[in-house]
């Protein structure tokens, strides 16, 4: 009975305290809101990035779609955000959303660019901790004077 205490105290609890415990380095999470100041639909030249934005990642089950994980932040001055997530979510579908803008000629929501997927497990071949993920944006209610000239760089506009 005694090597059996023994031998549970050399391996399984080892194991069991290294499971519970969080991930020692975290995933840094880094991304930008920006907003459409010409109704492109993309950054472009003239695209601005919003500072105080809020923005927050979800991971939710793969199967049943119950959210498991939720973490909010705002961008700094310069449109950035940035958060650390220390838990490996190996097996669920994680994505970053925009939440809110705080300017008012610039709140609405860009189709398509409201949210953007993130990876956030070790077991995927991506050696690096950082996790970027694609620029999310807000459009402006009218195109500011200029987009004409802006678009026609990317050629999106016949004249």
């Amino acid at each position: 009975m005694a090597r059996f205490v023994v031998l549970f105290a050399l391996c399984v609890l080892p194991a069991l305290i290294a499971a519970t415990r969080p991930v020692r380095t975290p995933f840094v999470v880094r991304g930008k809101v920006y907003c459409d100041t010409c109704l492109a639909g993309f950054e472009t030249s003239a695209t601005t990035y919003i500072p105080g934005a809020k923005v927050k990642i979800e991971c939710k089950n793969r199967n049943t779609m119950e959210l498991l994980y939720s973490q909010e932040a705002t961008t700094d001055s310069t449109g950035s955000y940035s958060l650390l997530v220390n838990e490996d979510h190996e097996d669920q579908v994680c994505d970053a959303l925009l939440i809110s803008s705080p300017e008012k000629e610039c709140s609405a929501v860009s189709e398509g660019r409201d949210r953007a997927r993130v990876i956030l497990t070790r077991y995927n071949g991506i050696a690096s901790n950082d996790r970027y993920v694609n620029a999310m944006g807000f459009a402006r209610n009218e195109a500011l004077s200029g987009c004409n000239q802006v678009l026609s760089q990317y050629q999106d506009i016949e004249d």
